[in-house]
């Protein structure tokens, strides 16, 4: 558009040289007349547009060492393009795709999300598809590298574990402003819901990667609602329940339960998050023990201004019906930022799991990660 409205200067400014001279042809005026008049149109058609494009993103490389046996390995490289196609104000079509390199050296390609959303009013958007899901804090609004404080996520946090991760499925959200400073907000929906991880006949976990498939047919129902009762203060609930099973067997009881809190002053941020998830027993399944899976963290981050350094604390913990998953952990970190969306960040983990796991391994950790 720039070189476009460049070059129709550009024309404006040849024509009237040339019709001051007098020595322009008919046939000269009349060329630069119609290429004025071309690029008119196409600026013209640019400026009122009803689609409008847009893309975005991140990527991360990350160094993972574990001092107590030695290993070290750049164990991670992933580019996560996000891409937005909005029609007026009326709907976006948004998507993510996350391609990472394997152990193997082979490239994985994953859909984080794609939906379709509607606005309906300036309070509510409706959302279809497969979205990031709406329990919980970290897991839709932190867990990008960029925006993460720590290269690590905190123990039950991650895919697979006491957080919900993806949900497919019909959802509203939005929010109420009232009184000065002051918002309610909420996202609720309903989806397929997670399917169970069983071997050797035990749940391993809870997978909830956004399936398009109904194992159980039974449909899960839930949501958060947040409340900001002043500015940069937010206080979240979260709760979901249906039913969640094998094919082929009868479904079982399945609820999540959360809360969240975050408070920003001035360079200081503070976090801290509950989650859990729980499965129901049922008699003659294949895996007929259920079980829950919960997960906190605290995490508080300082930003030492006017320097471009930033210092992270967190605690976690993670508790499994496994033993062997279980965890509990302390994160130091500092991180360089050469600006608010390109960071470095150095991380060491105080782990204590099973003896002989890796969740028993301290570790050092390094990212870089960028987003755009």
């Amino acid at each position: 558009m720039q070189n476009e409205v460049q070059a129709l200067r550009q024309e404006l400014a040849e024509l009237r040289a040339l019709v001051k001279q007098q020595s322009a042809t008919q046939e000269e005026v009349k060329s630069l007349r119609q290429e004025v008049k071309t690029t008119s149109r196409a600026q013209s058609e640019a400026a009122n547009a009803d689609t409008v494009a847009h893309i975005a993103g991140y990527a991360a490389v990350g160094l993972t060492d574990r001092s107590q046996n030695g290993s070290s390995a750049f164990n991670s490289a992933s580019f996560n393009p996000i891409f937005h196609v909005l029609y007026k104000d009326i709907a976006l079509a948004e998507a993510e795709l996350e391609i990472s390199a394997a152990p193997d050296g082979t490239t994985e390609t994953k859909l984080e999300y794609a939906s379709i959303d509607l606005f309906l009013n300036d309070n509510t958007t409706l959302v279809a598809g497969k979205f990031l899901s709406p329990l919980g804090y970290f897991r839709q609004n932190l867990h990008p590298a960029w925006i993460n404080k720590f290269p690590s996520i905190a123990p039950g946090f991650g895919e697979g574990q006491a957080a919900p991760s993806s949900e497919v499925g019909l959802g509203v959200r939005g929010g109420y402003p009232f009184g000065e400073g002051k918002k309610l907000k909420y996202a609720l929906f309903v989806g397929n819901g997670p399917e169970l991880e069983v071997e050797d006949g035990e749940i391993h976990g809870v997978e909830s990667d956004g399936y398009t498939r109904d194992v159980d047919r039974r449909k899960v129902v839930g949501g958060r609602i947040g409340f900001i009762p002043m500015p940069r203060l937010e206080l979240g609930v979260s709760a979901a329940g249906g039913g969640i099973g094998l094919s082929g067997e009868p479904d079982r009881s399945y609820r999540v339960l959360g809360t969240d809190v975050g408070y920003q002053w001035k360079q200081l941020d503070l976090r801290a998050e509950y989650i859990s998830q729980r499965v129901g027993d049922l008699a003659a399944s294949a895996a007929p023990q259920g079980g829950t899976w919960k997960a906190w963290y605290g995490q508080a981050s300082y930003k030492l201004l006017p320097t471009k350094w930033e210092g992270v604390v967190r605690y976690g913990k993670y508790i499994s019906p496994r033993t062997d998953q279980r965890q509990e952990q302390w994160a130091l970190g500092v991180n360089y930022l050469w600006g608010p969306n390109v960071m470095a960040k150095l991380g060491y983990e105080f782990n204590q799991g099973l003896a002989g796991e890796d969740t028993d391994a301290n570790r050092w950790l390094l990212q870089f990660a960028y987003g755009f």
